[in-house]
């Protein structure tokens, strides 16, 4: 399995990475939000429609 930082062999100890090194420069990244999920922008309180639903009281 190669690092996904650098792409040398991994070191069980630091697995998925090869190093101590590579582990802190990920962890850096998820940090700084360089690491993103795309997905939709959440609505806005006033964007969000009401549901009306029976079983649960108002």
């Amino acid at each position: 399995m190669a690092c996904p930082i650098c792409s040398k062999e991994t070191v069980k100890e630091y697995r998925p990475f090869c190093s101590k090194r590579c582990a802190d420069i990920d962890l850096s990244k998820w940090l700084s939000g360089s690491y993103v999920i795309a997905g939709n922008t959440p609505l806005e309180d006033d964007e969000i429609p009401e549901i009306e639903n029976k079983d649960f009281p108002h």
